[in-house]
C-alpha cells in the first residue's frame, strides 16, 4: 500500500501490486492487521533458564521446555498462533503429563489455517514454492468453483482449490483453497495428510453429488490431468 487517505465518511487505500500500474479502492472502513505475538516477559522464565528464541518459548511436540516439569502451549510456544492449535496442543500436552499411552506428538504442518472473509481463504501444509525449495518434483492440481455444480446452484462461482503431490509418492504437501465454505472443505485435505493418504487412494474416493466436496475430488484428479468438470 502506497497511501491511506481518510474522508468524510471513507477511508481510500492506494496499492501498488508487482508489475502493474497503482489503484486505488475506496472502502467505509480499513482493518489493518499487525500480527501478534506470546506473552513471555515479567514471567520469570529467565530466572530458571527457560530456552526463549525469538519471543517464543521453545519446546517438543509435547508441549515440554528445556526445564523438567515446564510446559508451554499456545501462543508463547509459536507458530501457528491459532486457537485450535492451541486447543490440541494442550490436550497432547496434558495426555503427555498424565502418560496416557499412544500419544501422537502435534505436528505443525498438518494444521489447518483458515481466514474468515469473503471468499473464505483455507490452507494446510506446504506452497507449490515452498515444495520446490524443499526439493520436491512436484505435480500441482487447479480447479476452479465454477466447474462445480453446487457452486454454481449456491450463486458461488468463483473460487479456487490447488494442491500439490509429491511425483515421486504421491504423497500431498499442502492444498490451499479460496472460495465458499473453503474453512470446511480444507478438512478432507487434513484428514487426508494424516492418514498419509495417496493421490491414488483420494482419486478413488467417491464425492457425493451435488456437493462442495467434489471441489476437493477435483482438486486432486487436476493434479494428474484427469479432472472431469473443466
Amino acid at each position: 500500500m502506497i497511501r491511506l487517505e481518510k474522508g468524510p465518511d471513507d477511508v481510500t487505500a492506494t496499492i501498488e501490486r508487482e508489475g502493474a500500474a497503482p489503484e486505488t479502492i475506496t472502502a467505509d472502513r480499513v482493518l489493518s492487521a499487525v500480527g501478534v505475538v506470546g506473552n513471555v516477559e515479567n514471567l520469570g522464565l529467565d530466572a530458571i533458564g527457560v530456552t526463549i528464541e525469538r519471543g517464543i518459548i521453545v519446546t517438543d511436540g509435547y508441549g515440554r521446555t528445556n526445564v523438567p516439569g515446564l510446559y508451554a502451549i499456545g501462543d508463547v510456544a509459536g507458530a501457528p498462533m491459532l486457537a485450535h492449535k492451541a486447543s490440541h496442543e494442550g490436550v497432547v500436552c496434558v495426555e503427555a503429563i498424565a502418560g496416557a499411552n499412544e500419544v501422537h506428538p502435534l505436528d505443525k504442518g498438518k494444521i489447518p489455517g483458515c481466514t474468515y472473509c469473503n471468499p473464505q481463504i483455507a490452507s494446510v501444509g506446504i506452497t507449490e514454492s515452498r515444495a520446490k525449495a524443499l526439493g520436491f518434483d512436484i505435480r500441482v492440481g487447479r480447479f476452479p468453483f465454477i466447474g462445480n455444480g453446487k457452486a454454481i446452484a449456491l450463486g458461488e462461482p468463483d473460487g479456487l482449490v490447488k494442491t500439490v503431490f509429491d511425483k515421486r509418492t504421491g504423497q500431498l504437501l499442502g492444498a490451499h483453497m479460496v472460495g465458499a465454505e473453503v474453512t470446511e472443505l480444507i478438512h478432507n485435505f487434513v484428514v487426508a495428510m494424516n492418514l498419509e493418504t495417496t493421490e491414488a487412494e483420494l482419486m478413488q474416493t467417491v464425492f457425493a453429488h451435488p456437493t462442495l466436496s467434489e471441489i476437493v475430488h477435483e482438486g486432486v484428479l487436476a493434479a494428474y490431468g484427469r479432472a472431469i468438470h473443466y
